[in-house]
């Protein structure tokens, strides 16, 4: 790796492997196996010394905000979530928002101390989570092996889907908002239908997994103000009356949580997954 010929002046050691330092009045995070090791503050690292990765925040209100968790979070944790970041945007090999340093750092920091001390906090979303954001949720559960070998702390897989939010987010520009709309209204509108229907959907099942991704469509389109054109409306209307009215009645949760107009077009795609369901529900019992 081309490092530049600038020496770093070290301004926190987080552990052996992960340190805070200054280049050019620039702070940076340097990763590096045994980089921190014997390390204090004002000590200085050559150019010469095995660094692996470098990290710069460069909006000026995110550093701010990570200095400030900094001094709020003790360092071995901020360690520990810089290497699962890292290993993260290793694995996706792409860049994450910075503002990830921030959220998860913040919110691992806080599940640590609530499993401490055994308060754990249950997660609604997280079938729709690992159904909508499969790849994340994987990248999470071993990041969550992570945590457990380096803190000694159980990670329920709960926590696991609360990560793989963070990691959708950080990978979409920080929109941690729009991930948790998707989430919540699959599974405001899964109930809906398995009480009206009277049934437990298979969540596991395939034409589950179709319904929620296209459910997610849905409502990007409608929150991006695309419309969809269904030639079909008027069949779908006639052949499929029940899930019609109960795509009728979904398109009414995501209308009452968006404060948008779910058009009739949109409503017809929705029956047909609904249908589908219906079908695949009958044929299991």
């Amino acid at each position: 790796m081309c490092m530049e010929d600038k020496n770093y002046k070290v301004v926190k050691v987080f552990n052996n492997n992960v340190v805070l330092a200054l280049q050019a009045e620039e702070e940076k995070i340097l990763f590096g196996k045994g980089i921190g090791f014997g390390r204090h503050a004002d000590d200085i690292i050559t150019n010469t010394t095995a660094i692996d990765k470098i990290f710069a925040m460069q909006n000026p209100e995110n550093l701010s905000k990570f200095n400030e968790l900094m001094n709020k979070v003790d360092a071995e944790t901020v360690a520990i979530c810089e290497e699962i970041i890292s290993f993260i945007a290793g694995e996706f090999k792409e860049e994450l928002d910075e503002k990830i340093h921030i959220s998860l750092t913040d919110h691992i920091s806080f599940t640590l101390k609530r499993l401490k001390e055994n308060d754990e906090i249950t997660n609604p979303f997280l079938i729709e989570t690992e159904t909508l954001f499969r790849k994340e949720y994987e990248i999470a559960l071993r990041a969550v092996e992570i945590l457990e070998k380096r803190t000694g702390v159980y990670i329920p897989d709960g926590e696991a889907g609360f990560i793989a939010l963070h990691i959708h987010s950080a990978r979409n520009k920080g929109k941690l908002s729009n991930t948790i709309k998707y989430a919540f209204l699959s599974s405001s509108i899964t109930e809906m239908l398995e009480d009206e229907l009277a049934i437990e959907l298979d969540k596991s099942s395939l034409d589950y997994a179709r319904f929620v991704v296209h459910l997610r469509f849905a409502i990007e389109r409608i929150m991006n103000n695309s419309p969809i054109k269904n030639d079909l409306l008027n069949t779908i209307k006639r052949k499929y009356k029940v899930s019609y009215k109960l795509a009728q009645k979904a398109a009414k949760i995501i209308e009452n949580s968006l404060q948008l107009k779910v058009a009739a077009d949109e409503i017809g795609y929705i029956a047909i997954h609904v249908e589908k369901l219906r079908t695949y529900s009958k044929e299991s019992q």
